[in-house]
């Protein structure tokens, strides 16, 4: 996927702005509070549909506007080009809009534009919540395996339907709840065998982005899927059925699964400092990137946010280089370009200034 054109409308300090990026590598650089940021916001919500920046879309409606909307002219892979938009309003309504077919589902959008993102923040996927990784992996799996979307979602229903019987501490051995019991159990271990699988595919490719980024440590990756390893979903959930009628919710399950991090047996983040945990974070994402690639034969679009805080000038240099050379969509943003002096020898880029919510190319 290729976005050749971007168009905002009412979006964050930006009334109106328009441009056409590099189909390689677009640069966008200003000042803190000029807008450079909510330019990357704004793709984020086209493969998304939602901000990393806020949980409240009203947030990102231009003070004195109902509502906003990002358009984009994209080409897929495959050639065809496509018409997209979305719109959000104050009154938290959704709507897309694909070659003029309309919308409500977030799944039509972001099926659509893969879109990965690195801000300051990015070494939450090592640091932060197991949430966090469970994205990491499920964005991995829904843009490669159709069915993937449809799994997690039944996942989900159940989930929530056994916790209501917990809650209402409900026998759920009695014949009544014995199906949602069974149904729990089938689909709870083909969504983690869905994840297992996707980690063990995921793991050769990091080791060897990983030895170029980080070669004076041995970083390993494995994947924890909710309960005891030598149980199965089933004989876990009967174990622990007393404990989790008496706490109204179910502690054994793939909504339980992580990604862990481990450098010579000890947690990651006991070893390594805030910058190797930015390039441990980037080597896992251009994994994710080159998987990506390698089962679908797509190309994603990434964004790489205020390059300048999170990695030295070297760093920067190698993690575009791999992006670039897999034929990814890149938007950066820096602050000042000085931040990347290097990125002279790249031959298809643009680059763009952000000043008070104008948008500029240079």
């Amino acid at each position: 996927m290729k976005l050749d054109k971007v168009q905002l409308t009412d979006f964050r300090n930006i009334q109106n702005a328009s441009f056409i990026p590099s189909r390689s590598l677009t640069l966008i650089s200003g000042k803190n509070g000029s807008g450079k940021s909510s330019l990357i916001e704004a793709l984020y919500y086209l493969g998304y549909g939602r901000s990393f920046r806020t949980n409240k879309h009203e947030s990102a409606i231009r003070h004195d506007a109902d509502r906003f909307s990002i358009f984009t002219r994209c080409a897929g892979d495959d050639g065809n080009v496509k018409n997209i938009g979305l719109q959000r309003s104050r009154h938290e309504q959704f709507v897309c809009s694909i070659n003029g077919n309309h919308s409500h589902r977030l799944a039509d959008l972001v099926s659509l534009i893969p879109v990965q993102l690195f801000t300051p923040q990015s070494t939450d996927l090592i640091i932060g919540s197991p949430g966090e990784r469970r994205r990491f992996i499920d964005w991995g799996l829904f843009h490669v395996e159709h069915e993937f979307n449809l799994l997690f979602q039944t996942f989900q229903k159940l989930l929530k339907t056994r916790n209501t019987l917990l809650k209402r501490q409900a026998n759920l051995s009695a014949p009544e709840n014995a199906y949602w019991e069974q149904q729990f159990q089938t689909v709870g271990e083909h969504l983690s065998e869905k994840r297992k699988d996707y980690i063990g595919r995921l793991q050769p490719i990091f080791n060897a982005i990983c030895s170029e980024f980080l070669p004076e440590f041995s970083l390993e990756i494995s994947y924890y899927k909710g309960w005891d390893k030598d149980a199965s979903l089933i004989e876990s959930l009967t174990r622990k059925r007393d404990y989790d009628t008496k706490v109204g919710y179910t502690t054994s399950g793939p909504h339980k699964s992580d990604l862990r991090f481990k450098v010579d047996g000890s947690a990651a983040q006991e070893v390594l400092s805030r910058g190797q945990l930015r390039m441990a974070v980037a080597a896992l994402q251009l994994s994710q990137t080159t998987l990506f690639q390698q089962e679908t034969s797509r190309r994603s679009i990434f964004l790489l946010d205020d390059v300048g805080a999170e990695l030295d000038l070297d760093k920067r240099e190698r993690f575009i280089d791999g992006l670039v050379a897999m034929d990814t969509q890149l938007f950066v943003t820096a602050i000042e370009r000085e931040q990347l002096e290097f990125i002279s020898k790249y031959k298809d880029k643009k680059m763009f200034h952000v000043e008070h919510g104008h948008v500029n190319e240079e």
